[in-house]
């Protein structure tokens, strides 16, 4: 298992003992450079290539010092969409099947979401995270201000909803990017701040009216005036 950065250069490899000679031979160590413009066609180079997963399975590598390796690879992306590197696991045992390299790719695309995943939720700790996968996953995920308004999204998030960099940087909503039928209104966003004030004051008015820094008889007119009844 190794993970490159976006040069192919390998940043941190781990094997077993049995198999740890062949890949140090060949190269998939620590240090190693596996570009494809150094290397011809292999898993790290031409997963970065291309930036999609890809296999490449034995005698599909450029070097034939490499076509006892099969290698299964997929994209690492930063918070922004930027791709940073690839995560790889290489199999030299002479039993990896092609169907067996179907569900290592599985396998390593499943990691290279998590990895993903942990990044970005990093990376916008202080906001709140909208998950938005569909049934499989693919770590499209949302960051949201405290207004409502999208201010990061992951690159399979991008994708889905058509997002670019200038769609982020003019702030559009969360509702509006998942589909929400229903335009915002004053009165809505009004009904729903007291709501939360009250929910977090445990019901208690005054507390409620000082935690949003009104008086309490100001907070009672907006709750009448929002359909709000008082407990």
């Amino acid at each position: 298992v190794m993970l490159s950065d976006n040069n192919g250069v390998v940043l941190e490899a781990r094997s077993l003992a049995g198999d740890r000679e062949l890949f140090e031979r060949v190269g998939l160590t620590p240090g190693g450079v596996w570009s494809e413009s150094r290397e011809g066609t292999n898993g790290i180079g031409t997963c970065l290539i291309e930036g999609r997963p890809v296999t490449i399975h034995r005698n599909e590598h450029f070097a034939s010092r490499n076509i006892g390796i099969s290698c299964m690879d997929a994209p690492v992306r930063d918070a922004t969409g930027q791709l940073v590197g690839a995560l790889d696991i290489s199999n030299c045992r002479d039993d990896h099947s092609a169907a067996m390299g179907i569900l290592v790719q599985k396998i390593v695309q499943d990691a290279a979401r998590r990895i993903e995943s942990g990044i970005f939720r990093k990376h916008f700790a202080a906001h709140r995270i909208v998950d938005a996968n569909l049934a499989g996953g693919d770590a499209a995920l949302l960051a949201v201000d405290q207004d409502d308004l999208v201010i990061g999204a992951t690159f399979a998030a991008k994708h889905r909803f058509g997002l670019t960099d200038a769609c982020l940087e003019a702030r559009r909503t969360a509702s509006d990017i998942l589909g929400s039928e229903a335009a915002p209104s004053l009165h809505d966003s009004e009904r729903a701040v007291l709501r939360r004030a009250l929910a977090q004051a445990g019901g208690n008015a005054t507390q409620a009216a000082k935690d949003l820094g009104i008086g309490r008889a100001t907070l009672y007119r907006r709750m009448e005036k929002v359909g709000l009844q008082r407990s």
